[in-house]
C-alpha cells in the first residue's frame, strides 16, 4: 500500500476539520440563491457587489453562534427552544420555518429540472422528480457519517461560479471599486435587492441545520460529548468551530460575489436586466458569454441543488422532530426515527407537489423569501437571548464583541422582514 505523504496527510487531515460550517455555506448558494444573486448582478451590475463583504461578518457571527449552542448543550436549536421558552412562540416559528423550506425545495427542484433540460433536453418537470427521488433515498438509506463525506466533495461544485468568470471579461478594477466604495440605491427597487441579498444569504434554514449537525457529530463520535459534560474539550471544539463556519461562510459570499460578478459583466452590460430564475440565467448566458459558460452555470445549479435539498429538508425535520421531542438524525437508521424520515418525505413530496402544481417557480422564490424574511428576525432573537442564557450555555455564554455583532445582525434582520413584507405582491 503506498503510503501518504505529509503534504497529502495534512490536506486529508484539513479537510477533516471542515463539516457542518462547509456544507451549510455551500447549501446557502442553492439555485434559489443563484436566481436572486444573478437578478441582483443582471439589474444593478456591480452596484451592488458591496452587499456581500457586508453581510459576511454577520453570516459568519450568526451561524457560529448556532453551531456553539449545538456543540455546548448536545442539543439542536427547536430543541433548546422548546425547553427554555413557551410553545406559543416556538411552535409557529418552527411551522413558518417548515412552510419556508418546502417552498425553497419547490423553486430548487424545478430549477435542476430546467437547467438539465437545457444541457440534455427533454422534460424538465420528470428530470426535477428523479432529483427528488434521488436526494430523498440518499437521505433515508446512507447513514450521515458517510452521506455528510459525499456533502463535503459535493461543495467543490460550487468551483463552477469561479470557473465561469474567467470565462469572460471582467473590468476588475470597475468591479473591486463598487465592492470596496459602495453607493447606496435611494429608491424601493434597490431597498428590495439589498433586502433579497441579506435574506438570502443569512436565512433561518441555516441556523437550525447547523446546530443539528454539530449535535449529529457529538452523537457519533464515543469521545465526544456536549461541552457543558466535557468542558476540557471546549478549546479544541471552539477553533474546529470557527475555522470551519470562517471557511465556509467565505466560500459562499465568495461563490455569491462571483455569481453576481458573472450576471453583471454579461447579463446587465448586454442589456439583459430582468431574469426571473437560475436556469434562465444560464440560458441567458449562452449568446453573450458561450456555450462553455453556459454549461458551467447549468451545471452549478444541479450541484449546488443536490447539496441544498438535503439541508433544507433536513432541517426542517430536524425542527419539527426537536420540537416535539422525537428521535432525530440523519445517522438513525429509518425505523430507529420512523417520523423524523417521514418528515423528510412530507417535505420533498410536497415541494414536488409544489412544481406539478403549475406554480411559477420565481412565486415559490418569493413566497419562501417573504416567509424567511418574516421568521429570520424572532429567530434570531431567540438565537442571541439563549447564546447570553447562563443556564443554557452554563460558562460558555457567547463573548461580547460577538453578541454585539449577533444584535447588530438581528437588527438588521428585522429590517429586511420589513422590506421584504412591504415588497411582497400582495
Amino acid at each position: 500500500m503506498r503510503k501518504k505523504k505529509p503534504r497529502e496527510k495534512n490536506a486529508n487531515g484539513f479537510f477533516k476539520v471542515l463539516g457542518p460550517g462547509l456544507i451549510t455555506g455551500a447549501a446557502d448558494d442553492d439555485p434559489s440563491g443563484i436566481a436572486t444573486y444573478s437578478q441582483v448582478g443582471a439589474r444593478f451590475g456591480f452596484g451592488l457587489l458591496w452587499t456581500l463583504l457586508f453581510s459576511f461578518p454577520m453570516m459568519f457571527a450568526v451561524q457560529e453562534i448556532a453551531a456553539r449552542i449545538g456543540r455546548i448543550t448536545g442539543k439542536g436549536l427547536a430543541a433548546n427552544m422548546i425547553a427554555h421558552y413557551p410553545g406559543r412562540v416556538t411552535f409557529p416559528l418552527v411551522a413558518l420555518l417548515v412552510a419556508a423550506n418546502i417552498f425553497n425545495l419547490g423553486a430548487d427542484i424545478a430549477a435542476m429540472g430546467s437547467a438539465l433540460q437545457l444541457i440534455v433536453g427533454g422534460p424538465a418537470l420528470l428530470f426535477g422528480v428523479l432529483f427528488a427521488i434521488l436526494s430523498l433515498g440518499l437521505q433515508v438509506f446512507v447513514p450521515y457519517s458517510a452521506y455528510s463525506r459525499y456533502l463535503k466533495w459535493l461543495t467543490l461544485v460550487l468551483l463552477a461560479y469561479v470557473a465561469t468568470v474567467f470565462a469572460v471579461h471582467v473590468p476588475w478594477g470597475e468591479a473591486l471599486r463598487h465592492m470596496f466604495l459602495p453607493s447606496f440605491p435611494w429608491n424601493k427597487e434597490g431597498l428590495e435587492a439589498i433586502a433579497a441579498v441579506l435574506g438570502t444569504t443569512i436565512s433561518p434554514y441555516l441556523f437550525f441545520w447547523q446546530a443539528s449537525t454539530e449535535v449529529e457529530d457529538v452523537r457519533r463520535r464515543p469521545t465526544e460529548k456536549p461541552l457543558k459534560k466535557a468542558p476540557h474539550q471546549a478549546g479544541t471544539q471552539f477553533r474546529r468551530i470557527r475555522l470551519d463556519t470562517l471557511i465556509g461562510m467565505a466560500a459562499s459570499n465568495l461563490v455569491a460575489f462571483f455569481i453576481m460578478l458573472t450576471a453583471a459583466v454579461t447579463l446587465h452590460a448586454h442589456g439583459k436586466t430582468d431574469i426571473g430564475s437560475a436556469a434562465e440565467a444560464a440560458e441567458a448566458l449562452r449568446p453573450v458569454a458561450g456555450p462553455f459558460a453556459f454549461t458551467l452555470f447549468s451545471m452549478g445549479i444541479i450541484g449546488t441543488g443536490l447539496l441544498a435539498l438535503p439541508v433544507l429538508a433536513g432541517s426542517a425535520a430536524y425542527a419539527v422532530g426537536e420540537a416535539f421531542h422525537w428521535p432525530t438524525g440523519l445517522q438513525q437508521k429509518p425505523w430507529q426515527a420512523k417520523r423524523f424520515y417521514a418528515v423528510i418525505a412530507a417535505a420533498m413530496i410536497l415541494s414536488v407537489g409544489i412544481v406539478f402544481s403549475g406554480l411559477d417557480p420565481i412565486k415559490a422564490l418569493v413566497l419562501s423569501a417573504a416567509i424567511n424574511g418574516v421568521v429570520s428576525a424572532p429567530i434570531l432573537i431567540l438565537l442571541m437571548v439563549m447564546s447570553g442564557n447562563r443556564r443554557l450555555m452554563g460558562e460558555f455564554r457567547i463573548s461580547r464583541p460577538m453578541t454585539i455583532l449577533g444584535w447588530i445582525t438581528t437588527g438588521f434582520m428585522g429590517a429586511v422582514a420589513v422590506a421584504l413584507f412591504a415588497s411582497f405582491p400582495w
